[in-house]
């Protein structure tokens, strides 16, 4: 035990580290995938999401090519924590940072991406990040990172251990995903009656649009937090990335929410534009911003009633045929919202369709819960492990075999 504690010794990220900048055409060279920051997920290795090359007008920032076993991550916005482990070829933009280990035998390649989900590495390129507005991190800053590097093969001990936990999240990650293709299926049939009557959405609620943020708002005696595009998925609010800006009275009465309101994405991708959520009160004097638009249901329609309808809609591409496109973005102005149809039967008929959609949205919830509690286990876990030899380290190992059994 003594020869391993001794083997234990304290190295710079940037000596054992390399960065890849292997510059390619994609089209050119047949290049398939892509991954953008929004393929990427936080604290998530597994890459489930990315875009097609043919087809897709890529910028001329996406010539980084990756490759299988090497690491992406995002050097924008570092506090979201965007490491990925590549398991196919494809092409990224150059403020991806495409990295892999510089000498096997010294740093197995396994062990790489935890050693960039420890909290520690995250504290390091979090306090190097530059600018306000769009954080960012440069590569010799995040070289400078110190840690504890074990011998070998107490790197594939850990690697081991720690690849388990990611195979568990996986196998949890594919039962949520076929929970939500459930739902979805349960979205086109539950509304698929031809007999409701349909009105226009501005008919049944009232639509508005969001506060422009521009430079006189952020500062002020009435600084506010306030939701955007980045704060709203698929039925489902982020709100770990929360801004604030200036919301004076007459604003603060206009653009403030309150529990119940729906929002949906103005201004995306054409495959996000008007992905819709529920806000449920989540954050006290919450506001929006103009990338958002909210519907606010009146008597007649349930709020949740609406909000799977404009789920139905985003899902199957209603959304995508009616937006405006510009050339890398999409966009749903509140006019063009207020002028769609929407089903509106009779209040028991909606609430007999929202109670299946809960069940739905519970079995899912359920499942997100479970995968979020192997992953904070997983992250627990490993922070303990690289901190060196020791009890507190062999505990943790028990605990995470447990956790995973």
């Amino acid at each position: 035990m003594k020869v391993q504690e001794e083997a234990w010794r304290t190295v710079r990220f940037g000596s054992l580290v390399r960065q890849v900048k292997d510059s390619t055409n994609p089209v050119q060279d047949g290049l398939e995938r892509f991954v953008a920051g929004e393929h990427m997920d936080s604290r998530q290795l597994h890459i489930t999401r990315w875009g097609e090359v043919k087809g897709s007008s890529l910028g001329p920032a996406f010539h980084r090519r990756f490759r299988p076993g090497q690491v992406l991550y995002g050097s924008r916005r570092t506090y979201l924590r965007k490491v990925a482990y590549a398991e196919f070829e494809g092409v990224c933009a150059n403020t991806t940072f495409v990295m892999e280990s510089a000498d096997p035998g010294e740093l197995i390649p396994d062990i790489l991406p935890f050693l960039m989900m420890a909290d520690s590495f995250h504290h390091h390129s979090k306090y190097w990040s530059r600018g306000s507005v769009n954080p960012y991190v440069n590569w010799p800053d995040i070289a400078k990172y110190e840690f504890l590097l074990p011998p070998p093969p107490e790197q594939r001990r850990i690697a081991e251990l720690l690849w388990s936990f990611e195979r568990a999240s996986r196998a949890k990650a594919a039962a949520l995903e076929a929970a939500r293709q459930a739902e979805l299926t349960a979205l086109a049939e539950l509304y698929d009656e031809s007999e409701w009557p349909v009105r226009r959405v501005d008919e049944v609620g009232e639509v508005q649009l969001g506060m422009k943020r521009e430079p006189k708002v952020h500062q002020g005696s009435d600084l506010r937090p306030y939701l955007r595009v980045a704060n709203v998925g698929d039925d489902e609010l982020f709100l770990d990335d929360v801004l604030e800006m200036n919301f004076a009275p007459s604003a603060f009465a206009k653009y403030a929410l309150r529990p119940k309101d729906v929002l949906l994405n103005e201004g995306q991708s054409l495959e996000y534009v008007g992905r819709a959520a529920m806000y449920r009160g989540e954050i006290e004097d919450c506001c929006f911003q103009m990338t958002l638009l909210r519907f606010r249901a009146s008597d007649e329609v349930l709020p949740e009633f609406a909000l799977g309808w404009f789920r139905r809609c985003q899902r199957l591409g209603a959304f995508a045929r009616v937006a405006k496109r510009t050339t890398s973005m999409a966009h749903l102005p509140a006019g063009l919202l207020s002028a769609q149809p929407i089903p509106v039967p009779p209040l028991s008929v909606q609430q007999r369709v929202v109670e299946r959609l809960e069940a739905a949205r519970g079995l899912r919830t359920a499942l997100v819960e479970d995968l979020t509690q192997t992953r904070n286990l997983m992250q627990r876990t490993l922070n303990v492990l690289l901190q060196g030899p020791g009890a507190s380290a062999d505990r943790a190992i028990v605990a995470g075999a447990d956790g995973i059994k």
